[in-house]
């Protein structure tokens, strides 16, 4: 009886991520080695942007970059992103 007290007085309940873009953020650090100090810029990324263009994004980075730091080929894949996105409304704020 002894085991299953201390097995119960030690579990540790794990709790889901309470957004979406939580969990994509969680996926994304597993799949391309997010280090620590930039995970919460990853977070900012994945709740700012759309599910799809973070999947994307993802997939392109682990598609092109073989070798080297991934996550710094991830952050300039959403900047180039952005900067494609920016470059649109303003032409068609310019129609």
């Amino acid at each position: 009886m002894d085991n299953l007290a201390d097995l119960l007085k030690n579990r540790r309940t794990v709790k889901p991520p309470a957004y979406e873009w939580q969990d994509l953020a969680l996926r994304v650090v597993k799949e391309l080695s997010i280090p620590d100090f930039k995970r919460s810029a990853l977070f900012k990324v994945c709740r700012d942007h759309h599910k799809y263009t973070v999947e994307k994004a993802m997939n392109e980075t682990k598609e092109l970059c073989k070798g080297g730091s991934k996550w710094q080929y991830f952050f300039k894949v959403i900047d180039s992103f952005d900067k494609l996105q920016a470059e649109t409304k303003k032409t068609e704020a310019e129609k």
